[in-house]
């Protein structure tokens, strides 16, 4: 999967726009399949994540499948509200907060991404099933609130097969 080694963004304490915002179009593979990838790489870079979603029980799903994929591999995860939750590297919530200190965002299911978030952080994926009508459109909604937050979004789809960038709008400084 291409995407994710792209340049980092600045750090927090940097001026001028900071983070990106990858929006991840799913029309081949399913999350549970995507996921893994996404995390391995996110892991990879030295980031703690928070994988957010909107519904409890699809992230108790979730964390399930987290357990048995991928078969080669282990992803460290925890689902929050345990006495671990800050030493989690991923950590599975419905919550706005992020006890783990993550510097990476999986939302997931429509999960809401502040535009503090979006600048603060160092990557925030919007990850989305394309087979569903709603989800299309709430991550449309999302990546013009993206946009006009003036941070970095590109477009991920999987339409022909292989992971491919198919647009980006680049960041602007709002704040002038």
């Amino acid at each position: 999967m291409t995407g994710l080694t792209g340049p980092t963004a600045t750090g927090p304490n940097q001026s001028g726009p900071q983070g990106e915002v990858f929006f991840y179009h799913l029309t081949r593979a399913p999350l549970e399949a995507t996921l893994p990838m996404l995390l391995d790489r996110s892991l990879a870079q030295g980031w703690r994540i928070c994988l957010r979603g909107r519904d409890a029980r699809q992230l108790e799903w979730l964390d399930e499948q987290l357990w048995l994929r991928p078969e080669d591999g282990f992803l460290p995860h925890g689902q929050a509200g345990g006495e671990h939750d800050a030493r989690q590297p991923v950590l599975l919530t419905t919550g706005a907060e992020m006890p783990n200190d993550a510097n990476a965002l999986i939302a997931i299911g429509g999960a809401e991404v502040t535009p503090e978030e979006m600048r603060q952080l160092t990557r925030v994926s919007v990850v989305f099933d394309g087979n569903d009508p709603d989800a299309v459109a709430a991550a449309r909604v999302q990546w013009k609130e993206v946009v006009a937050a003036g941070v970095t979004a590109k477009y991920w789809s999987q339409e022909n097969g292989p992971w491919e960038m198919k647009a980006s709008a680049e960041a602007s400084d709002k704040e002038e």
